[in-house]
Formats: C-alpha cells, sequence, structure tokens
C-alpha cells in the first residue's frame, strides 16, 4: 500500500485550508499552491473533485477562494481519501480455492485494519502533527 501522489497533494491542501478555517478567509488556488508547492492545475482539479465531495466550497469573486465546508476536526482521512481514492466496500468472492479464499480474507483484513486507522485521524490531528514537528524543527536548530 502507497500514499498516492493525488491522495498527498489532496491532504497538503486541505491542511493549508485548515490553518485558514478559523479566520473564514478563502484561499485561492494560487496561494495553496505555492504554500505546499503543487502544480495550480493539478490543484484546481483535486479541490473540484473536495467540492463534488461536500469537504470544501468555492466562494466567487475578488476575495474568492476555497474553504472547508466543516470544521476541521470533524473532517476524517477516510471521507478524504474515499473522496479521492474512490474507496468502494469491495467484498469480493474468492476464485477456487482455499489458497484464493485466505489470500482475499487476508487482504480485506489489512484494508479494515487501515480504514480504521484512518477513521481515527482528522484534519486537526494532521495540523496538529505539523505543528508539533515545526516546533521540534525549531527547538533543534537553536
Amino acid at each position: 500500500m502507497e500514499l498516492s501522489c493525488k491522495s498527498e497533494y489532496a491532504l497538503l491542501a486541505l491542511i493549508e485550508l485548515s490553518l485558514y478555517y478559523s479566520c473564514g478567509e478563502p484561499l485561492q488556488i494560487r496561494q495553496i499552491a505555492t504554500q505546499q508547492n503543487i502544480p495550480d492545475r493539478y490543484l484546481e482539479q483535486l479541490l473540484a473533485t473536495l467540492r463534488r465531495a461536500g469537504l470544501v466550497k468555492s466562494q466567487r469573486g475578488a476575495k474568492g477562494g476555497y474553504l472547508l465546508t466543516r470544521e476541521p476536526w470533524k473532517i476524517t482521512l477516510l471521507e478524504i481519501m474515499g473522496c479521492i481514492e474512490g474507496f468502494e466496500s469491495t467484498e469480493r468472492k474468492p476464485s477456487e480455492g482455499a489458497e484464493s479464499a485466505v489470500v482475499c480474507e487476508i487482504w480485506q483484513e489489512a484494508r479494515q485494519a487501515a480504514e480504521a486507522v484512518l477513521a481515527r485521524y482528522t484534519l486537526q490531528d494532521l495540523v496538529e502533527k505539523r505543528n508539533a514537528k515545526r516546533q521540534m524543527n525549531l527547538m533543534y536548530y537553536i
């Protein structure tokens, strides 16, 4: 299992939006792209996907941009990953044979474990971990 570039960029963009959630100001695509080093065009597509899923909203106008639709502590990573990667319940019937049944059972167990971890964490958790890591880096250089 690997974190796709698409998912990583989406999470980075949402972290950036989370940082500005409390002030209620929308962020423009170029602001997010610059801060998180994400290509503008790609970010535009990701934000459209997140908007369709109801995780962000867009605001038009000179002071327009994107905002989270809910508090960062109410948006789980499972929700985000489901939106970006299209998680679906994939209860597959194994092919004939014990070997195939065992492989399907283990894969299902691994998927459930991954989903449980993603459901435990929110955008707010990512922001707090980011802040703690930045604080540690500052302390290291002093």
